[in-house]
């Protein structure tokens, strides 16, 4: 049993991850900044799952989290960065509003969690930093989330300093990162300037089936974890093509 935190909980793959990590027994605390679906998605989870309001764009509302989960579960085991966006937008007509929103949303909201629960980890020698990536955050397939996929990059290179720096100096400290593909949620729908719906997508997968993957990367400890199957082969074909001059 673990004391996780899950940002982004109020609905689609953290919703999902509370859903499945309390039900097998584990001690859940779900943040979202929408109060009525937030604690819905807590209830569907059971009793005893803490909903905690905050804004995870704002470092004072994540440090304020923290503090509210250290006090509701005694301590946190590990801390799930998935709180994000989308964007549908091309890459020649992207304004500065746009590429604020993603960094904001898609990075700065990570960096304010591993950042804030860094030190209750560094206080007891051991934890679990989570970041949800995606896909596109490995391969900038699709045109029109060029924003969302650069935002992604840059958690994926953050998330991997940071394992390494932390693997230096606190080896208990572990730094996750998953990368889901497509997900059948409201994703798509509620990007930036609107979006097709992720449900209608091939090669889709579940939220919960998400989920499974990364309750298993959490037990597992793994660094660098991909939900769809062939996920780390599509990587390394893409990179091989263009290095062939493609």
């Amino acid at each position: 049993m673990a004391n996780i935190v899950i940002t982004g909980g109020s609905a689609g793959i953290g919703a999902a991850l509370g859903e499945l990590l309390a039900r097998r027994g584990d001690a859940v605390a779900l943040v979202a900044r929408r109060e009525k679906e937030l604690r819905e998605a807590a209830a569907r989870c059971g009793p005893g799952v803490l909903a905690i309001v905050a804004d995870c764009t704002r470092r004072a509302e994540v440090r304020r989290a923290v503090a509210e989960a250290i006090a509701g579960l005694g301590h946190i085991d590990v801390w799930v960065n998935n709180a994000g966006r989308g964007i549908s937008r091309n890459p020649t007509e992207l304004t500065d509003d746009d590429l604020d929103e993603m960094f904001t949303v898609n990075v700065k909201s990570a960096f304010y969690g591993m950042q804030e629960v860094l030190p209750h980890f560094r206080s007891r020698g051991a934890g679990q930093i989570v970041n949800i990536s995606t896909m596109l955050g490995r391969i900038p397939f699709f045109v029109p989330r060029a924003a969302y996929s650069a935002s992604k990059h840059f958690l994926n290179a953050l998330t991997a300093n940071f394992r390494d720096e932390l693997r230096a100096s606190h080896p208990g400290i572990q730094v996750t990162l998953v990368s889901p593909g497509v997900v059948r949620t409201d994703f798509g729908l509620n990007a930036m300037h609107g979006g097709v719906d992720s449900r209608t997508l091939p090669e889709s997968q579940s939220a919960e089936e998400v989920a499974a993957i990364i309750a298993r990367a959490i037990d597992s400890r793994a660094a660098d974890v991909y939900t769809p199957a062939n996920g780390r082969e599509r990587v390394i074909q893409y990179y091989s093509t263009l290095g062939a001059g493609a």
